[in-house]
């Protein structure tokens, strides 16, 4: 059993060494924010992130489009959040039987989860089951009218005619499209022709 007289001077000598090393290596502490930097880099403290992603949505316990990017990036705290993905993204799209109907890619893609709109930027190609294929530099698809629209210059490609046009309107499943501005020829079967 230790001493009462030990005891307290073990107490005071504890109470006044303890703190005053914590104070000493609290003082001694002191973190260069750029050194801090360089370990942590520049990243948004706010952002997940997540290389070589494949995403899958389903509906009614079928497949409807399977998700391909080298980078995600979601940060909530942005205003407006969003979520990008980028370096060659690739998306198809199923129809109900399973059988592919159309494959976007694109460089880069940018969708705000307030509103659902998503931008795709960077050498956007549709190709369509029928062999159609959209060339363009921007495309925005619309999750209030579920329509995509471009203002860039765009380039259609079915069977062998070439379009070309400033600016795009088409359905979300690509069956349906006007184009703003068009230019190019198109083949028309004998008798197709119209008449006045």
């Amino acid at each position: 059993m230790i001493n009462p007289f030990y005891r307290s001077i073990f107490t005071t000598i504890t109470r006044i060494i303890i703190p005053g090393v914590l104070f000493c290596s609290v003082a001694a502490c002191k973190n260069d924010p750029k050194e801090i930097q360089s370990l942590t880099g520049k990243r948004n403290n706010h952002e997940d992130r997540a290389e070589d992603i494949t995403g899958i949505y389903s509906k009614n316990s079928k497949v409807k489009a399977r998700l391909f990017a080298h980078e995600y990036i979601k940060n909530d705290a942005a205003r407006p959040a969003y979520t990008d993905l980028n370096t060659k993204i690739k998306v198809e799209f199923y129809s109900d039987s399973g059988v592919l109907n159309n494959t976007i890619t694109a460089d880069s893609c940018r969708g705000y989860d307030q509103t659902g709109n998503i931008l795709m930027w960077g050498h956007v190609q549709i190709v369509t089951s029928k062999g159609e294929q959209l060339n363009t530099e921007e495309l925005v698809w619309s999750n209030e009218t579920a329509k995509i629209f471009t203002e860039k210059p765009v380039t259609i490609m079915t069977g062998g005619d070439v379009l070309h046009g400033n600016g795009l309107e088409a359905n979300q499943d690509f069956t349906w499209y006007q184009i703003t501005n068009p230019k190019g020829s198109v083949s028309v079967k004998k008798g197709e022709m119209p008449t006045d």
